[in-house]
């Protein structure tokens, strides 16, 4: 798997209809986000910054899954709490791994 992060900025006042998006996800997503290849997703809030974790398969996967019929419904829903750029795709920014550490604590 390859790690990928992204930051990404909410609008003002969008965190807590945000969550609540994300606690209530659509079964159709999540299986889209697993056919893309995303096999797992984890979402930090410093409000109104946003930090998104993930573990993808290929390179491709978050570009493919953002290309979606069922990714531009939940676009839709996300559209008044969050910035967005030109083409539709949430403003966000790759964040560059420079330091990774797993060790045997919590493991057995």
């Amino acid at each position: 798997m390859i790690r990928r992060a992204f930051t990404m900025r909410l609008k003002p006042g969008g965190l807590a209809e945000y969550k609540r998006w994300h606690d209530e996800i659509w079964p159709e997503l999540v299986a889209e986000i697993e056919k893309q290849g995303i096999g797992q997703i984890t979402i930090f809030e410093a409000d109104p910054v946003l930090f998104l974790y993930s573990e993808i398969t290929d390179e491709d996967a978050w570009d493919r899954l953002w290309h979606t019929q069922i990714h531009d419904r939940w676009g839709e829903l996300m559209a008044p709490l969050m910035n967005y750029n030109a083409d539709g795709i949430v403003d966000s920014s790759i964040v560059n791994e420079v330091f990774h550490l797993e060790t045997k604590a919590g493991k057995g």
